[in-house]
């Protein structure tokens, strides 16, 4: 009778048809080496996430650290529709410091897990019955704190099904409202993804009472895949993150799921409430506050995502663009045309430009901006559209400078010998000059920027690539650069490859002494790192 009861209930469950977007950018997704936001930029993109129609934005790790708390506790206080969450391990500790941040929002969460595989029970050095009653001890106090309460059983996919369907009762009985089912090592298939939500539902007493949710790793390429076939067995809420940003393969991607449930409505009958026209603009503005670009052939916001050069593919799209096309570019906020800007574009023109491309400006940016893209008119016959993300990719970039700038920089090449850089940088507001020599225009250029700042951080990535066609194409540059177990990236464009180089040095330097200021360096109590959460 009773099983027959739970089977009732999970299709019932099975049958609702909105799903919940629940986004982890700010959490999961900063912790991919190198992705650490300034608190200015946290604010932006909660901001974003909470406009376009995300159910939860998981805010951060509060107890990690001063600038985590402050950021989520921020982002709380200033939110207008999402729920705020923030992140906690299973002591009273972290549970009490997650409240104290995340009570300020008008909808606040408390999410905390614990690792329950063998290999994760492992690490806390506690058996079967241990585990279980510090499950019972935390989820109840956060329950005390909190009425919305989310617990996840890390690494879920490798846990035995007896022991999961136990803690997941567990937790239901201790006031959990929401039970995330993490894979996190993105070890699991979608037929076991789906399979396993189903047992879940079928066979947990309460399962009917509370929503369960998916959060999935991409290391397997499987991400978006198991995130969708877990909602067919009955979950309510993905977990993702902007761009697919996380650690290692990274997360599943919003975009993704939220178009594929958009675009194949007719076999996965479920919603959300996200504005899908806003996906370009916030992939945009992460990719750049990241300083993960986005790579040409991703999925929904890749720059070819909607382009077309094959003959027959052209021929098909002038007669018909659904031959080609299962959703228009109108559909994720980008526009149909590249409307070309010049030298004579005008400040209204190009105010009406960057609104298009998701970007909108008070009067005294649009000035900055304005003075910025005539200095680009004069060098670019053709400014496209790619010209411009990427020029406000720029102007962010230096409003969180405020420690180093380039000023100034001549290099002199020649077929033999070595190079030579003559930079002057603005070292907190004061100009210094120097020459330096190297082997190519940009090692005098890097050369340059350590004999006028001296730093131990160690060159990681050096990448170019040009943003549009043609000889005098812009061209955007990254690096990573690691300096005591720290990685910050950066990111520049200039139609001078050396200029944008060293822009992007400098940037990542910016990041790097940000996160020196923050005093983040991670911690680790009883062997578990906040940078292994969910």
């Amino acid at each position: 009778m009773t099983e027959e009861k739970n089977a009732k209930a999970a299709t019932a469950y099975s049958s609702q048809d909105r799903v919940l977007i629940f986004d982890t950018t700010l959490r999961d997704g900063e912790q991919s080496p190198g992705a650490t936001m300034t608190h200015e930029e946290k604010l932006e993109i909660s901001g974003l996430l909470d406009e376009m129609g995300v159910d939860i934005i998981e805010a951060g790790f509060p107890i990690a650290s001063e600038g985590d708390f402050n950021a989520v506790s921020a982002i709380a206080k200033n939110s207008r529709n999402s729920v705020i969450c923030g992140l906690a391990r299973a002591n009273f500790k972290d549970i009490d410091r997650c409240w104290e941040a995340v009570k300020h929002a008008s909808q606040p969460r408390i999410h905390t897990f614990i690792g329950t595989s063998p290999l994760h029970r492992a690490i806390p050095n506690l058996n079967k019955d241990e585990m279980a009653e510090r499950i019972h001890e935390t989820v109840s106090h956060a329950r005390n704190l909190c009425d919305n309460v989310q617990w996840s059983p890390m690494d879920a996919t490798r846990t035995e099904e007896d022991y999961l369907c136990r803690v997941v009762e567990i937790a239901i009985k201790a006031g959990a409202t929401t039970i995330n089912i993490p894979d996190t090592v993105g070890y699991t298939a979608p037929r076991e993804s789906a399979d396993l939500i189903r047992m879940l539902i079928a066979k947990v007493p309460g399962a009917d009472e509370v929503v369960f949710a998916t959060h999935c790793h991409n290391d397997l390429g499987m991400a978006t895949a198991n995130a969708l076939a877990a909602v067919e067995g009955g979950a309510r809420q993905i977990e993702c993150t902007i761009n697919g940003l996380g650690e290692r393969a990274g997360n599943t991607a919003l975009e993704e799921v939220v178009m594929a449930l958009k675009v194949r409505h007719d076999i996965m009958p479920w919603s959300t409430g996200v504005d899908t026209t806003k996906i370009m603009n916030i992939s945009r503005r992460v990719a750049a506050v990241s300083g993960f670009a986005v790579q040409f052939n991703k999925a929904i916001v890749g720059k070819n995502a909607f382009a077309h050069e094959s003959g027959i593919h052209q021929d098909g799209m002038l007669k018909n663009a659904e031959t080609f096309e299962i959703m228009r570019p109108s559909d994720v906020g980008l526009s149909d045309t590249n409307l070309v800007m010049g030298k004579h574009s005008g400040r209204a023109a190009l105010r009406a430009k960057l609104k298009d491309l998701g970007f909108e400006l008070g009067d005294n940016q649009l000035k900055d901006v304005f003075v910025r893209f005539k200095a680009l008119a004069d060098r670019k016959k053709e400014v496209y559209d790619d010209d411009l993300v990427a020029l406000m990719r720029d102007q962010s970039a230096d409003e969180q400078s405020d420690r180093l700038q380039v000023k100034k920089l001549r290099v002199v090449c020649g077929t033999e010998g070595p190079q030579t850089a003559d930079l002057t940088l603005a070292i907190d507001g004061v100009d210094h000059q120097v020459e330096a020599t190297g082997d190519g225009p940009v090692d005098a250029t890097f050369n340059a920027v350590k004999a006028l700042f001296k730093h131990e951080a160690r060159l990681q990535l050096y990448q170019v690539h040009a943003v549009t066609e043609g000889t005098d194409a812009q061209a955007t540059v990254s690096v990573r650069m690691e300096e005591d177990g720290k990685i910050a990236t950066g990111q520049s464009a200039d139609t001078d490859t050396v200029v944008a180089s060293a822009k992007a040095y400098v940037n990542a330097l910016n990041r790097l002494l940000v996160r020196r200021d923050q005093q983040d360096p991670g911690f680790d109590v009883k062997g578990v790192s906040y940078k292994d959460a969910g």
